[in-house]
């Protein structure tokens, strides 16, 4: 199977770049036109039920976009690679690291979700699990983890092309498996160098989410807090953030 994506430079040093739970590859806003296309090659893969897979049959697991990231690289000739993953797709990204430690450079992960379970309760299970069908839910996320500071216009915009870019089931499919999978064991005490991203006004995955989680797992993690954004930051601070990632991928 040709495994469909969207790529961005012809650099040697190779990242696989994995989206968040309302994301596709093709929707990280402004962040895209700040990369480096010369230093590097990305791929921008769609998990099954997304973008341009959206008609993909699939399980909608970690485990499967793992999969899908492995045979995206050895379908592009790819021995070695760095993996970048946002919110869900920086714990898928975990994932990958899991399965193929020896062929993972570095790991960033942006507002990513930990390797462990990341339960939800009460009047926030309703809220995500009530999102696969109720566009309000998602378009209330989004407002909940960019700090209330969003203009309407973003979040309706974000919103929209959620729902258009994802199938349901495959949305609550995701849902299931980032909430309750906990493979920390399996990552725990790698050496890989780790950066992590988290924005100043996230109350999800904060600064202190991360500390207990990300950091304690790699002894080699750094921890960079971004002023000024939430959950979003490739669109709430897109020149800060490409700056930032690139130059720990270089060091």
């Amino acid at each position: 199977m040709t495994i469909s994506h969207r790529a961005i430079g012809t650099g040697e040093h190779k990242v696989l770049v994995l989206h968040d739970w309302f994301d596709t590859g093709a929707s990280w806003g402004p962040f895209l036109d700040h990369l480096d296309p010369e230093a590097f090659g990305y791929a921008f893969l769609d998990y099954r039920g997304y973008g341009e897979r959206r008609d993909v049959a699939g399980e909608f697991t970690l485990a499967e976009i793992a999969a899908d990231a492995l045979a995206l690289a050895d379908q592009l000739g790819w021995g070695s690679f760095s993996v970048v993953g946002h919110s869900m797709g920086g714990k898928a990204a975990q994932r990958v690291l899991a399965e193929a430690p020896g062929r993972v450079r570095k790991l960033v992960g942006v507002a990513p979700v930990p390797a462990g379970g990341y339960p939800l309760e009460g009047d926030a299970h309703d809220l995500f699990h009530g999102a696969p069908s109720r566009p309000a839910n998602r378009r209330a996320i989004l407002d909940l983890v960019t700090g209330n500071r969003a203009c309407a216009r973003w979040l309706d915009a974000m919103t929209a092309r959620s729902v258009a870019g994802s199938r349901p089931e495959a949305f609550a499919g995701y849902l299931d498996d980032w909430t309750t999978q906990d493979f920390a064991a399996k990552i725990a005490g790698s050496t890989l160098p780790v950066k992590v991203f988290v924005g100043e006004h996230d109350p999800a995955l904060s600064a202190e989410v991360i500390r207990g989680t990300w950091l304690l797992h790699y002894p080699n993690a750094e921890l960079e807090v971004l002023a000024n954004a939430g959950h979003y930051p490739m669109h709430e601070v897109p020149v800060a953030l490409a700056t930032a990632l690139e130059a720990f991928l270089r060091a």
